[in-house]
This record gives structure tokens, sequence and C-alpha cells, in this order.
């Protein structure tokens, strides 16, 4: 069963068209359709926040809020959702909500051209968190910039919104309260009817086609039989073909809709996250396993990317500068991939097999990753994932490094040493894994390593680092890992020796 009607809900209103363009994006439909210019476009890729609207969707049985840059998402992948702009938060006599009361009542807002986009991210932080710290705080303006204002009085706004008092009702609660909101429980009953059926949104225009399958099954024969089309999740890289390089995508197979897709598991020792799982519910899966990729979490990109960007999305991208993979080969993560009904595994660092070159087979895609779950003993695992960047929020790494040994009192028994941004690959180092391998990681071993990189990579110059800047980054490294064992092992020896005293 198949429909050609997208068919989507604007502040509580039916939506629904016919003859869409699929790489229309939701900003310009936005703006040129609808009227809704308080939506703006400042970079239209993503990084400014501008264009930031919140998204509601039905997730088991509850609604679930998140803020997206709409100047990369297509209008298509709306569909089943609810959606919410600046305009959405005016209440019919005109009165503020509590993020545009505060941003008046702190004075954060000055030439006014980023302000919405403040807004809606600060709508959205309302929406999912009843208190947020000054980290989150942080973490929700991540993606929107400000000329003027310097920020102080916006991250004074996002926590003074919450001493105002809440709206009158018109628009659905929280997410932390909306158990017993009647605007909310109707918003959540209708988006549940919307996606009852398991009819494929398949939507063909004259400037391209989009099919968006419920089912993986049906997903995976789509693939198969339209191996030319482009796969798409959250659009956080191919937005940016349409809108910076103007390219013509005639089919889009949309991962989003599937609902296998959209799972997070445990089986048998591998914690399993599937293509359609956003970045930001990866994280939240991973983090209690480890805890160290809490850095790469918070800088991987801001809440918005993350909140639509897939991290099955950026392993399929493979990137050699990308984040996710040196941290994930440094643990031993593994890839499923599909076609049609095959599946097969392989080690991810068997994925890149050159610069953008992928063992993928013409019809195959990336129907999950697996982490495994069993780490060893705590004290004789080191796990670490830095990334070098010239800012510390927004950048693109200049070299990222994903660092795991095990070990025994220092005597050095697995290592996986993975580094992004020194090959064409993100790539492991397996001289310098060889040079600690069996050896206590002293002074000489860490010597050994750091001159082992120079076998294992010949970095390039760009615009991010030079190759000898990498190099040294790479090796300096090295020697960190090397500083936090030493302070690793004396904290055991000291546990130890507090044991025996008592």
């Amino acid at each position: 069963m198949t429909t050609a009607e997208l068919h989507f809900l604007l502040d509580g209103c039916d939506i629904r068209l016919h003859q869409v363009s699929p790489t229309t994006t939701l900003l310009n439909w936005l703006r040129e359709d609808e009227g809704r210019t308080g939506t703006k476009e400042g970079c239209a890729e993503g990084d400014c926040g501008a264009c930031t609207v919140v998204v509601a969707e039905a997730r088991d049985g509850e609604l679930v809020w998140r803020s997206v840059n709409a100047c990369i998402q297509f209008l298509p992948t709306l569909h089943g959702k609810a959606l919410f702009t600046v305009e959405s938060l005016r209440a019919a006599k005109g009165g503020l909500h509590p993020a545009q009361a505060a941003m008046v009542s702190c004075h954060g807002s000055q030439c006014g051209f980023c302000t919405p986009g403040f807004v809606m991210s600060l709508f959205g932080l309302y929406q999912t968190e009843a208190a947020p710290d000054g980290d989150a705080v942080a973490d929700a303006l991540s993606g929107n910039l400000c000329r003027c204002t310097g920020y102080r009085p916006i991250v004074d706004a996002a926590q003074e919104m919450y001493r105002l008092p809440a709206p009158d009702g018109e628009l659905p609660a929280p997410q932390w309260q909306n158990a017993t909101d009647p605007a909310a429980q109707a918003l959540l009953d209708r988006l549940v009817r919307m996606n009852a059926d398991d009819a494929t949104l398949d939507i063909v225009h004259a400037e391209g086609r989009f099919t968006a399958p419920r089912g993986l099954d049906e997903l995976a024969s789509c693939v198969a039989t339209h191996p030319d089309a482009t796969i798409l999740a959250g659009s956080t890289d191919i937005g940016l073909w349409v809108t910076k390089q103007y390219r013509a995508l005639p089919h889009l197979i949309y991962l989003g809709r599937a609902r296998e897709l959209k799972r997070i598991s445990e089986t048998d020792g591998w914690l399993e996250i599937a293509a359609a799982v956003t970045l930001e519910d990866a994280f939240e899966a991973i983090l209690p396993h480890y805890p160290e990729l809490t850095e790469l979490w918070r800088r991987f990109a801001s809440r918005p990317i993350r909140n639509a960007g897939t991290l099955c999305g950026n392993i399929a991208n493979g990137s050699p500068i990308g984040d996710s993979m040196p941290a994930l080969i440094a643990i031993g993560a593994e890839v499923v991939l599909r076609h049609g009904d095959r599946t097969r595994a392989l080690p991810l660092e068997a994925l890149y097999l050159g610069y953008q070159k992928k063992d993928l087979a013409p019809g195959e895609f990336v129907q999950c990753v697996r982490i495994p779950l069993a780490r060893g003993p705590l004290d004789e695992h080191l796990f670490r994932a830095w990334k070098i960047s010239k800012r510390q929020d927004q950048d693109i790494s200049a070299v990222f490094a994903g660092l795991s040994i095990i070990h025994h009192h220092g005597i050095v028994s697995s290592a996986r040493l993975a580094f992004g941004g020194m090959a064409a690959t993100p790539k492991r180092a397996s001289h310098a894994e060889a040079a600690l391998i069996g050896r206590t990681f002293d002074a000489a071993a860490l010597s050994d390593a750091r001159a082992a990189l120079a076998l294992d990579f010949q970095p390039l110059s760009d615009m991010r680092a030079s190759a000898e800047y990498r190099m040294n980054v790479a090796q300096n490294l090295l020697t960190r890992l090397h500083h936090e064992l030493a302070g690793h092992l004396t904290r055991i020896d000291s546990v130890e020796a507090d044991h025996a005293q008592h």
C-alpha cells in the first residue's frame, strides 16, 4: 500500500500536500509558501540556527520534541509529524510564550535576526527538560549564533523562562509534564492515528522521487531494486548537496519511516543501534556503557544537528574527518549490512576501502552498528576519545583519536588506536599498536609507538591543519594516553594498598 499525499500537522492543523518536489527544504516551504518569515535563512547549512524549528512525533506512546534546522530538512521527512515555528508560540490573545517573554525581560535580542532561532531552541529546551543546568543550556543553544549580544543575556533568558507563568494551554505541555495535559494527549493521539497504517509514502514529481517505506523488509527490497537511489537518513549532509552544490537527486529513499530502523536494543553482548536512530538518542544509549564518550557527544555537533543526523549515517558517509568512526573502531564496533533479505557483519574499520570508497555492494546499506558491551575489568581497560579542532564547539576535527588499550598492571595485551584526519579513511595505527602490545607502556614503548605513527600515516595539509601539525598532534595524544595510564595505575595501586591495610 502506498500514498502520494504528504501529511503533517502545523500548529495542530492538518497539512496535506501533493506534487511536492522531494528536495524542497522545510525553510523554503515555510517562507515562500506559508509566509512564515520568522524562520530565517542565515547559512543554509545547519550552522547558524536562524532557521530552527521544533518537531514533535509519537514514539512508544509519548510525545518526543526535537529542535532541528529547517534549512537542510527536506519537506517530505515531516510526514506523520507535528511542526512548530516561532509563529506557533503566539497565543490567541497575543501573549508571549515564556521563552519569548524571557528574551524580552533579559534583553536577549538586539538586531533581532537570530532571535526567532534562539527562541525556538529555548522552546525545544522548555519542552524537554524541567530544570536544565548551565551545561544543558549551553548545549541547547550550541547551534545558534549571535553577533550582537555576547550570549550572556540569552543564557539568562534560558533560566528565566522557567520562572515565568506557564503557557495558557494552547500549546501542548512540555514532555516532562504532559502526562495529564489535554492538549498534549490530543496531539499524541492524532500523531498515533496518522502513523497507524503501513502505507509507503511515495511522491513522484518532475524534479524527483521520494520513497519512505514503513518496514525494513520493504525498504531493503526498495534499495535493492533501485541501487542508484540516494539513501537519506537525517539529511545533515545530503541537505547541503542541495543547498550548496545544487545537485539534482532523482530518487531519495528515506530510512526514517521504517519502524525497525528506529530501534536500540541489547542482544548477545552487543548494543545495536539501527540506521534511523538519531545521534542524540544513540549517544544517550552509549554513554552509560562508555562514559568516556561524553566529550564526543557534546562536541560532535549542535543539538539540532544531533536531533536530525544519525549515527549510522555518519558511519555510512565515511568521511576521513568524521568523529564517530575512530571512537567506535577503538572499542571494536561492527556494522551490519543489508542487501535484500541477506545481511552480513564486518568490523567497522573494514568498511572503509579508500577515500569515499566503502565495502558496500550496489543495493546494500548499513542496517545497524553493533557496539560491544563487554569491556573487561575497568581497572584493566583504558579508553579515551579526543577531538582536536580550532574551535571548542561547532567545528570539524583536524585530528580525532579513539584510543583503547587493555593492560594488566601496565603490560599491554591489546591495543586499538584509531585516528581520523590522518588518512583517506578513518584508520587504525597498526604499527603503533604493535609497538605497544606485550610491553609495559613505559617511556621506551611510548617512544617506539610515536615513531611508528610515521609508518601508519602520511597526513595531508589542508585548511584545517598542516601535515606536520597533524602528525605532532597524533604523537602527542599517544603521550597523553601514556600519562593517563600512569595516573590510572597510581589510582589502582592506591586502592589496592588501602584494601590491604583494612
